[in-house]
C-alpha cells in the first residue's frame, strides 16, 4: 500500500520522468570521458599523411598600351608608369634601384610577366641626367 501511494505521488509529479536524467547525465559524462582519453593518449604519427592539392589559379592577362619609363641618373632610381587597357586597373607605376636601359628592360619584363621583346616595343625612355637650373 505504502509503495502504491509513493508511485502515485511520483506519477502526478512527474518524477518518474526526472528522477532517471541524472543517472544518464552521468553516464554520458564517464563515457565521453573514456572515449575523450582514448583519442587523446593515441600517438600524433598517422600512418596515412594528408595529402593536399592545390588548385593554380591564373590571373587574366591584362592588356599593356604603353610603358614610360622616367630613369633618373642622380637618384640611382626609375619610375615606370605602364597603362592598361582593363577597365579596372587603367595605370601601374613601378620604382626600380636600376638605371641601366637593359637592367630596366628585364625589370619590367619580370614584373609585368611579358616577353622582354614586347616590353622593348612598348617602351619610351625620359632620362634625367642631371638638376636643371633655370
Amino acid at each position: 500500500m505504502l509503495q502504491s501511494r509513493w508511485i502515485k505521488i511520483l506519477r502526478s509529479l512527474g518524477l518518474e520522468f526526472w528522477l532517471p536524467l541524472p543517472l544518464l547525465g552521468l553516464a554520458f559524462w564517464v563515457g565521453g570521458g573514456v572515449v575523450m582519453d582514448g583519442i587523446l593518449s593515441r600517438s600524433g604519427q598517422s600512418t596515412n599523411p594528408l595529402k593536399v592539392e592545390t588548385l593554380s589559379v591564373k590571373q587574366p592577362r591584362t592588356i599593356v598600351l604603353s610603358i614610360i619609363a622616367e630613369i633618373k641618373k642622380h637618384q640611382g632610381v626609375s619610375r615606370v608608369r605602364v597603362k592598361t587597357a582593363s577597365k579596372t586597373l587603367k595605370e601601374l607605376e613601378f620604382e626600380f634601384p636600376v638605371t641601366e636601359l637593359s637592367q630596366l628592360e628585364a625589370a619590367i619584363s619580370q614584373e609585368l610577366r611579358l616577353p622582354i621583346d614586347d616590353v622593348r616595343k612598348l617602351m619610351r625612355y625620359k632620362i634625367i641626367a642631371a638638376y636643371s637650373v633655370f
